[in-house]
């Protein structure tokens, strides 16, 4: 039996929906403060962590809590590689 065409169009698209996605990002306290990189699967929920101070850490001690720049990858490797060259600079 052959699969029409369009349902192949079909299963490949919602396959692709369910990717994982990992995140890159740069948290700021103010113009030329301090900066926090960090990688996250789940970025509105770590955003939110990071606001709510929920856990003590470098952004509640330095008010490091603007969201300024993030990246998204599929590939968790790629995420912390990139995350790595960004705290290198």
């Amino acid at each position: 039996m052959q699969v029409p065409v369009s349902f192949q169009c079909l299963t490949l698209e919602s396959s692709q929906l369910y990717m994982k996605s990992y995140y890159v990002y740069i948290l700021a306290s103010e113009r030329n403060g301090t900066l926090y990189v960090g990688v996250t699967s789940n970025l509105i929920k770590r955003i939110y962590e990071h606001k709510s101070e929920t856990v003590s850490s470098f952004t509640s001690k330095y008010g490091v809590y603007r969201l300024v720049y993030f990246e998204e990858f599929q590939d968790i490797n790629l995420a912390i590689t990139r995350e790595k060259l960004l705290k290198s600079w």
